[in-house]
């Protein structure tokens, strides 16, 4: 069954092109062209991954607001931003409001493409038969593989695909520090320096909300993070 990609446009021709192309490589793609339309279909059935645009007719925001709530229904759904707007500040918005990537409209359809593949990459990895190393344990922290699920002192923290595999690639080898490009290729992400602090800081956060006292990882300046051993 081929996967269905929700992407949300409010212009007519960039949304069909868009369409088409995604189409042309396999993929199901229902179109929609406002965030209130997108989010009444996904409510009744959710979509393998969504590609949003940040402007939607009306609301000069809209982009943001879909991917909060499409976050509140599903924390694992890859969400992508696909928008004209390239500032720092709407980037690193939409990264600390869930998105798994965030990339600007002159990006190449080839590099598109590669993008939504290399996270659907990374949604069936999870979803993979994995004998040796299906669940992780480090001190208060669980990760199960097979369920997408992340524990810490026995509270579920609801991470995004980008976020737990972040957790993953460094609670997997304690004490040993992952430069910026490490995370980047074990999460199969192509951004910045700066796109992996916002993610760094959001998984911070999250465990931070279900234990103040959390410390487990650290940033080694100049160098990258590691989980505390």
């Amino acid at each position: 069954m081929p996967r269905r990609i929700a992407l949300v446009e409010d212009e007519p021709a960039i949304r069909a092109n868009y369409a088409e192309a995604l189409k042309r490589h396999g993929y199901e793609v229902a179109a929609y062209d406002s965030r209130r339309a997108a989010l009444a279909a996904c409510r009744v059935r959710l979509p393998d991954l969504a590609i949003i645009d940040i402007g939607l007719g009306d609301e000069a925001d809209g982009g943001f607001a879909l991917c909060r709530e499409l976050r509140a229904l599903s924390a694992q759904l890859p969400i992508v931003f696909l928008t004209a707007r390239d500032s720092d500040f709407d980037v690193v918005s939409g990264l600390r409001m869930g998105a798994d990537d965030y990339l600007t409209k002159g990006v190449s359809l080839p590099h598109l493409l590669a993008r939504v593949a290399a996270l659907f990459r990374r949604v069936d990895a999870l979803g993979e038969e994995r004998p040796v190393e299906e669940r992780i344990a480090r001190g208060a922290l669980e990760l199960d593989l097979k369920r997408f699920s992340a524990h810490w002192k026995g509270n579920r923290i609801d991470l995004t695909l980008t976020e737990f595999w972040i957790v993953h690639s460094l609670a997997r080898h304690p004490g040993h520090v992952k430069n910026r490009e490490q995370l980047m290729r074990d999460a199969e992400l192509v951004v910045d320096d700066a796109t992996i602090t916002s993610h760094v800081k959001r998984v911070r956060a999250k465990f931070l909300a279900a234990d103040p006292a959390f410390d487990a990882i650290e940033t080694v300046y100049g160098l990258g993070y590691r989980w505390q051993a």
